[in-house]
C-alpha cells in the first residue's frame, strides 16, 4: 500500500524534474534517477523511472509534435534496437555505484568530446549511432540525456526542434529500458507497486505542462547557458556519490 508521505514525495520529485526536462530536454532524468535510488534497488528503480520518463517525455513531444523532426527516428530506433539485443542476451544488472558513475560520467563525456569527434543527428549513420549508445546508457545508468544533447550539436535545431525530437527519441529509449528492466523484475523485492505508477504518470505530466510557458519566453543562448550549467552541478554530486559507494562497497 502506497503511504501518504510517500505519495506526496514521489509527487513532489517528479513534478519538479519533469519540469526541469521541459525546460531543457534534459537533467530532470538525472536528479530523479539519483533520488529513486535512494529507496529502490536497481530494477524498481529504473522500472518506475521508465514509466515516469515516457510519461513526461511523451507528453513534452505530444505538446511541441509540429516541431519534431521525424526523419531521425527511423535510425534512432534501429540503434535501439541493437543495443536491447545485447543487453537481452547478456542479462547484465548494474550496481547503484555504477549506475551513478555512469549518470556522472555522460554529461561531462558529452562536454569534453572535441568538436571535429561531434556527430550529426540529421545523419542517418549518425542517428542508429546515437540510438545504440544513449540504449547503452539507459540501460547502465537510466539516463542518456546529456550524450544525446552532443548528437545534437552540430544539427542547427532551434530549442523547440531540439526539445521535441528529443522528446520523442527518449520516449521510445525509455521504454526500451522499461521492457528490459520489466523482463528482470521477478522477486517481492523489485516489485513497483501499480499506486506508484499511477503517481508517477500523473504528475510527470503535470510537471511537463507547466513548464511550456517558460520554455517559450526562453532564448536559445539561455537555454544553452543554463543546460551546461545544470548538467555539470549534478554530474559532479552523482559522480562523488558513486565514487563513495564503489568503495564503501
Amino acid at each position: 500500500m502506497l503511504s501518504v508521505p510517500l505519495a506526496f514525495g514521489l509527487a513532489a520529485s517528479i513534478i519538479a524534474t519533469s519540469f526541469l526536462s521541459g525546460l531543457f530536454g534534459m537533467a530532470g532524468g538525472m536528479v530523479l534517477m539519483g533520488l529513486l535510488l535512494v529507496v529502490l534497488p536497481v530494477p524498481a528503480a529504473m522500472v518506475l523511472h521508465g514509466v515516469t520518463q515516457v510519461a513526461s517525455n511523451g507528453a513534452r513531444a505530444w505538446l511541441w509534435r509540429e516541431h519534431i523532426i521525424w526523419k531521425l527516428f527511423t535510425g534512432y530506433m534501429a540503434g535501439a534496437v541493437a543495443a536491447l539485443a545485447l543487453f537481452a542476451a547478456i542479462q547484465f544488472i548494474p550496481s547503484k555505484a555504477i549506475v551513478l558513475i555512469f549518470i556522472g560520467l555522460a554529461p561531462l563525456m558529452a562536454i569534453a568530446m572535441p568538436d571535429r569527434l561531434m556527430p550529426n543527428l540529421l545523419r542517418p549513420t549518425h542517428a542508429a549511432a546515437c540510438g545504440f549508445v544513449c540504449t547503452v546508457l539507459q540501460l547502465l545508468a537510466g539516463v542518456s540525456g546529456p550524450i544525446f544533447d552532443a548528437f545534437f550539436v552540430k544539427s542547427g535545431m532551434g530549442r523547440k526542434a531540439q526539445v521535441s525530437t528529443k522528446a520523442v527519441a527518449q520516449t521510445f529509449g525509455h521504454f526500451v529500458k522499461l521492457v528490459y528492466f520489466g523482463g528482470i523484475i521477478v522477486s517481492d523485492e523489485n516489485y513497483v507497486a501499480p499506486e506508484l505508477m499511477v503517481v508517477a504518470i500523473a504528475t510527470a505530466i503535470v510537471g511537463t505542462w507547466l513548464s511550456r510557458r517558460i520554455l517559450e519566453g526562453m532564448s536559445d543562448a539561455n537555454f544553452r547557458a543554463w543546460s551546461q550549467r545544470i548538467i555539470v552541478t549534478i554530474s559532479a554530486i552523482y559522480l562523488s556519490q558513486g565514487f563513495y559507494l564503489a568503495v564503501a562497497g
